[in-house]
């Protein structure tokens, strides 16, 4: 994961990111969140080895961005049931992936959306679904976890939880927010290193997910609340 601020995308590069987008996904909607449209990956292994094969690079990050995972389907119910999170306020969606999250923060009336992830394209994925919902998206492939918390009155985190050193991170940035006064709202299932025991859980649903990547077709997903 980077810590400094990559240089933007050359315009022709942003163009291949979006193409390969549309060629290796379909327009479809998320079993729990009907209501939102994605660029998403059908198979999981054909996507992952194309990722690196068609663009000719070699370790590039997982195309976590190809797919709707069960915290990110909680966290975009819990924001489309409950607008008040996100109605009229600044959020800040961490790690955003396909950008679900953030598409439900605006679609629930938010004031502005910036969402965050350092994979370039993640950030394809996000404008590429955002124009399919009809929404206005910032984004940004900076590093957030390496700077103090930005303004903003929400801090959203989907399913960030799944490797120790990201944990951390994770974990002292929203921290970090709440000091400011910024409540986190986190959807996890759960994962290996999400700390129960520092969150409160607000709704739970049983989520269905694709088996391909999870240990279930139905994942029980929280959504949690920073409480210290």
């Amino acid at each position: 994961m980077s810590l400094q601020h990559p240089a933007p995308l050359d315009p022709q590069d942003r163009i291949s990111a979006e193409a390969f987008v549309r060629a290796n996904t379909r327009l479809l909607r998320p079993p729990l969140v009907p209501e939102i449209a994605l660029h998403l990956a059908e198979e999981s292994l054909a996507i992952w080895q194309k990722t690196e094969e068609d663009l000719g690079v070699m370790n590039v990050p997982p195309p976590y961005w190809a797919f709707a995972w069960a915290g990110g389907q909680a966290l975009a119910r819990f924001l489309l049931d409950n607008r008040v999170w996100a109605a009229g306020k600044r959020v800040v969606d961490l790690g955003s992936g396909s950008g679900l999250s953030a598409i439900a923060a605006a679609r629930a009336g938010a004031r502005s959306v910036l969402a965050a992830d350092i994979d370039a394209m993640a950030l394809a994925a996000v404008a590429l679904n955002a124009a399919a919902n009809d929404v206005a998206i910032e984004t940004t492939r900076d590093d957030l976890l390496a700077y103090l918390p930005a303004p903003a009155d929400v801090l959203l985190v989907g399913d960030l939880f799944y490797e120790r050193a990201l944990a951390d991170r994770v974990l002292a940035y929203i921290e970090a927010a709440a000091a400011k006064g910024m409540p986190a709202l986190v959807g996890d299932p759960e994962r290996n290193y999400f700390p129960t025991c520092r969150f409160a859980a607000l709704a739970e649903y049983q989520v269905p997910v694709t088996r391909d990547l999870e240990d279930a077709e139905i994942k029980r997903t929280a959504v949690w609340r920073y409480v210290g």
